[in-house]
């Protein structure tokens, strides 16, 4: 995880630092050099602690509270330099380019937006991370048959049960909970049930099998065992392991590039579901067509993939699947004035998307390796089918 930013990462712990020695204890106050030595320790520690998590061969850290330590670093002493830093230096320049103001504003911006970033910071590990939402909707659809009028999909993804040990394990229990409640017909999962091992499920089986025995689920990026950075043979054992702790563990229906149905009355409905589907650096293993191999043609389909960038380029143009439920963006775990960061790529990243009837639909997630969330609760989504209604013939006039 780190080993993908790692050269950013130093630039911003070491800039920010260097910016302020130069033109604050250097210019301004002329503080004495074994002092501005102990400005330096900082620095050169945490950068210490990022080119050791970047060495490791694992994408993380086995024990996560390394990792999460280090990110508690971050927010709490480099995000706050590196904004002040940023802000000074525009100020700065703004003087120099147009003579206004006389003092440099971007120091008092950049102390209240630092103070700002670590409140926020602290807020989102702490409050944000333990907000759970239940988002109800309702999709009408031509094709739907009679007997799954109203019938209820139950939708959560991205557990990364890795994340919930310590006191993390409340929220866990919360989002169980919330799901106990909701009593829907069907209950899907996309994916990222574990952060790299499947070991991280085996602490939470008991609660996991007596809320969600029965889930439909299909594999995430993170279910590949491919983070822990093993060899292939020991990687295999890994996603072994999960399929059967998931079948047998769990009670999940997992689907492999497969297809379930399920009948009321006369009618049916199928229930697809692919590999992930995802662009490098992410496994790409789905077979959609084979997943839906044997469907009559004009049966109605909910398919499951976890990454959602595959409804436009691998579901529209070869399936006719009318509802596709996705995960895998946590809608980027954060939102500021309505942007999120996962919305850059101008791909589908949360909620609803619709193109000519057929609907995707992005759940936030009900967890993550990194445990912060500020305004992106985690969320569970439960989808009420409906058939839409026509209007009804007019009665012909006697002549």
């Amino acid at each position: 995880m780190i080993a993908r930013i790692v050269i950013p990462l130093l630039l911003v712990i070491v800039l920010s630092d260097l910016y302020i020695d130069v033109h604050y204890f250097r210019r301004r106050y002329s503080l004495p050099w074994w002092l501005r030595l102990l400005w330096w320790v900082p620095c050169i520690a945490l950068s210490t602690y990022t080119i050791t998590l970047a060495s490791l061969p694992s994408f993380a850290p086995s024990d996560l509270a390394w990792l999460n330590t280090y990110l508690l670093l971050l927010g709490l002493f480099v995000g706050p330099k590196a904004i002040f830093a940023l802000c000074s230096f525009l100020g700065s320049c703004l003087m120099r380019l147009t003579g206004w103001p006389r003092i440099n504003l971007g120091h008092y911006i950049g102390i209240l937006l630092g103070c700002g970033g670590v409140l926020a910071y602290i807020y989102g590990l702490t409050v944000g991370v333990r907000q759970v939402k239940v988002n109800h909707l309702t999709l009408q659809f031509d094709d739907l048959p009679a007997a799954f009028d109203g019938y209820k999909i139950l939708h959560i993804s991205d557990l990364h049960l890795g994340t919930f040990y310590g006191w993390r394990q409340k929220i866990l229990q919360a989002e169980m909970d919330s799901i106990a409640r909701q009593h829907a017909d069907l209950m899907v999962f996309t994916g990222d049930v574990q952060n790299i091992r499947p070991q991280e499920i085996f602490p939470h089986t008991d609660l996991l099998r007596s809320t969600t025995q029965g889930m439909v689920s299909v594999l995430g990026n993170h279910d590949y065992a491919s983070y822990a950075k093993d060899t292939h043979e020991a990687q295999d054992r890994l996603l072994r392991l999960l399929v059967e702790t998931e079948q047998n563990a769990l009670g999940w229906r997992l689907l492999r590039n497969d297809h379930l149905v399920i009948r009321r009355g006369g009618d049916s409905l199928v229930v697809a579901g692919t590999e992930n589907d995802g662009e490098p650096p992410f496994p790409n293993l789905a077979d959609t067509r084979k997943s839906l191999e044997g469907v009559r043609p004009g049966a109605f389909v909910v398919m499951l993939q976890h990454d959602p960038s595959a409804w436009r380029r691998d579901i529209l143009p070869k399936t006719t699947a009318q509802l596709t439920l996705s995960g895998h963006t946590h809608g980027g775990q954060m939102q500021l004035f309505g942007h999120r960061p996962t919305q850059w790529r101008g791909r589908p990243d949360k909620g609803l998307y619709e193109q000519q009837g057929r609907y995707l639909y992005v759940n936030a997630g009900l967890g993550g390796l990194v445990p912060f969330r500020l305004n992106m609760p985690n969320e569970i989504t439960v989808i009420t089918l409906r058939t839409k209604r026509r209007p009804a013939d007019p009665v012909a006039k006697a002549n």
